[in-house]
């Protein structure tokens, strides 16, 4: 066996033990919280490295959804993302395009804004969203939640929206307009499916920026039946005690839609990536 070879083998082998390292490291956390998620009491801490513990029970489970009001969390998260996904695809979508095809007045100014923006995190700019909230009678409301959580989300969305249709040639729209088409109709038709990868981010990324945020929506909504699943997991825990149990149990199921949409959501991502935009 030559040198190079017997480099390349080695060269292979600790990139492989690098990657099998770093996967264990990832899962051991998530191993971690099944485990106690299935333990019969709320234990955190076990002497044992069983995965699946001794007497294994799915008490926490059924705790979770016939003694808490988790099914309503869950209704409401999912109502919120959904709605805040759903804004946000179609605002980002169109304001993108705009800053991107057109010029007008003040171009420039909007475009600097939005990075500035973007230096400021969400909870710096809680105190006078709130106060705008209270002003319009906002508070404690699933749409006051909803125009935070989309106006913190835009900049992101529309910057990155903006510099996708850069890269989309404009001669494409000048075709389709030539035949026939109106500079909507041109937009809808032509750029906005090869903008699919671009929009499958800004869906992400709405919906994540609401499904499990937490600081917000504990200002913000103070009846227990608009709690969402951040806040409502958080109500297991007290100074005295922790049902560790049930918040295992409720961390993983509110993480199975994310996993889930960003799976569906990843097979329209790597297509749009193949797109052609010229016929064969």
């Amino acid at each position: 066996m030559d040198k190079n070879r017997a480099k390349k083998i080695l060269v292979d082998a600790l990139i492989y033990v690098f990657l099998i390292v770093f996967t264990l490291v990832v899962i051991y956390p998530i191993l971690n919280v099944i485990s106690i998620s299935l333990r019969p009491a709320d234990k955190l801490l076990s002497t044992s490295l069983r995965i699946v513990p001794e007497n294994a029970s799915l008490n926490s489970y059924v705790q979770l959804f016939t003694r808490t009001p988790f099914l309503r969390w869950l209704l409401n998260s999912t109502l919120i993302s959904a709605v805040v996904m759903l804004t946000g695809v179609t605002l980002a979508s169109t304001a993108g395009y705009a800053l991107s095809r057109f010029r007008f007045l003040g171009k420039k100014a909007v475009m600097i804004g939005i990075l500035i923006t973007q230096m400021f995190p969400a909870t710096m700019l809680l105190l006078p969203l709130y106060i705008m909230l209270i002003k319009l009678h906002l508070l404690n409301s699933y749409l006051g939640v909803i125009i935070i959580y989309t106006s913190t989300a835009l900049p992101f969305c529309v910057w990155q929206m903006k510099g996708y249709y850069d890269t989309i040639p404009v001669s494409l729209e000048e075709a389709a307009m030539i035949d026939g088409c109106n500079q909507f109709q041109a937009f809808y038709k032509v750029v906005f499916p090869l903008a699919l990868p671009a929009l499958v981010i800004t869906a992400l990324f709405s919906f994540m920026s609401a499904w499990a945020e937490y600081v917000v929506a504990a200002q913000v909504l103070q009846e227990p039946e608009l709690y969402t699943l951040a806040i409502g997991l958080k109500q297991f825990e007290s100074s005295m005690a922790t049902e560790w149990g049930l918040y295992a149990a409720g961390s993983l199921i509110v993480s199975i839609p994310a996993v889930l949409l960003f799976l569906f959501l990843s097979r329209y991502l790597i297509s749009g990536l193949t797109l052609g935009s010229v016929k064969g």
